[in-house]
């Protein structure tokens, strides 16, 4: 039997400081089962090893004493693990975007907690002392921007260069269903765009990670030793929600859809939410025409000084309308046709996560949508051949 999509239309009602969200999986298959949950296909290779692992907040794990996290589970079965290296946000979830995260230890278990959005985002050769292999479990949203990936990609880098073994816990993508947006040009690469692929790429962390070893993207041409431990009961049309938000302003199922849409509104001067509790489900700007809906931006767990904070911003709702199935223009078309003053519309930061130089000057000499989306189909087609390469589930 075929899965099939349900679109899921959620309230802003949260736990504000884990923000989880109800964990059902809509498959009309077996429930899915993260590679972190198969236990059996990768503890036996961290026996007697002394073991760095890559984790956040997200890397949780339904076991029979209810959610555990990774890093309680293996330390729970006598794993000997050295350090900790924590993604942006940090290993416990809290920080903003952007914030730069410093090494400390952890509370509950007085590990070392390694910050790769510090002062470095690549394990350096002091770091991976000590390290006889690695362990990778990090929740992607499948957005190119989304800056796990980019992790993930110096993860691999030094473990190729340190000659240590990798292995990829897979997790679902939760925007594994469609394949979309223009396709990074290199002049653009930055941490937050690393490779060339579209905006929605349509695999999870695991088929990308072999993508980064297949194409040859490590400095080099360097491969790293990588083991994947996939996901059970899964495929490219599976609709799965997230036990735990992944980033702070990602509170649930619908701002995870509109996420790859609505960033492209983050480098303007238009809010996208991020001081509310509907981050990514609306957007606005104390400028635009006054309508019936509006929002007044406040500091708040995940955004401590919010674009616009405390002032009154008028736009649109977002948050009851059906999840979309490709890379939306339309919200960013109608502000910029909306916003009074053209030229602040944009800000410098735009190209880096369009990742290519047409799309602001498509919108601003008013290009149809539908040719916008035509300049992207021959890039597009070649990445969605090269991308057949890796995948891991049909």
């Amino acid at each position: 039997m075929k899965n099939k999509f349900y679109n899921f239309n959620f309230k802003s009602t949260f736990l504000f400081w884990l923000g989880i969200i109800s964990y059902t999986s809509t498959s009309c298959q077996k429930t899915v089962i993260p590679g972190a949950e198969n236990l059996t296909n990768y503890i036996h290779l961290l026996s007697e090893k002394k073991v760095g692992v890559v984790a956040h907040q997200s890397s949780i794990l339904n076991t029979s004493e209810g959610n555990q996290h990774l890093v309680d589970v293996l330390l729970a079965r006598g794993i000997d693990i050295q350090k900790v290296f924590a993604p942006e946000h940090g290993f416990r979830g809290n920080a903003d975007a952007g914030e730069k995260v410093k090494d400390h230890k952890d509370p509950k278990t007085q590990l070392s907690i390694i910050s790769l959005y510090g002062k470095n985002r690549k394990p350096t050769l002091e770091q991976m002392k000590g390290i006889d292999i690695l362990v990778f479990d990090l929740q992607d949203v499948g957005v190119r921007f989304y800056t796990y990936i980019s992790t993930l990609h110096y993860v691999m880098e030094a473990s190729a260069e340190n000659k240590i073994p990798l292995i990829v816990l897979d997790r679902p993508n939760p925007n594994i269903h469609y394949v979309d947006g223009p396709v990074l040009k290199k002049e653009h690469t930055s941490f937050v765009g690393m490779h060339p692929v579209p905006i929605v790429y349509g695999m999870t962390i695991g088929e990308y990670a072999q993508m980064i070893n297949g194409e040859k993207w490590l400095a080099g041409e360097q491969k790293c030793n990588l083991t994947i431990i996939p996901i059970r009961n899964y495929n490219h049309k599976t609709s799965y929600d997230l036990k735990v938000r992944p980033s702070p302003n990602l509170p649930n199922s619908q701002s995870i859809a509109l996420y790859p849409s609505l960033c492209l509104l983050e480098p303007t001067v238009i809010s996208i939410g991020r001081g509310t509790n509907t981050q990514f489900q609306i957007y606005g700007h104390p400028n635009l025409p006054k309508t019936n809906f509006n929002f007044t931006p406040k500091s708040n767990f995940g955004s401590k000084n919010p674009k616009y904070n405390g002032k009154l911003c008028f736009g649109k709702d977002l948050t009851q309308i059906q999840s979309a199935n490709q890379l939306e223009l339309k919200w960013l078309i109608d502000a910029y046709n909306s916003f009074p003053d053209k030229e602040s519309f944009f800000l410098k930061s735009f190209e880096r996560i369009s990742g290519n130089s047409n799309l602001r000057i498509q919108l601003e000499v008013g290009v149809l949508e539908k040719q916008i989306r035509n300049s992207w189909k021959a890039d597009l087609d070649v990445f969605k051949e090269i991308r057949k390469n890796y995948l891991i589930y049909p």
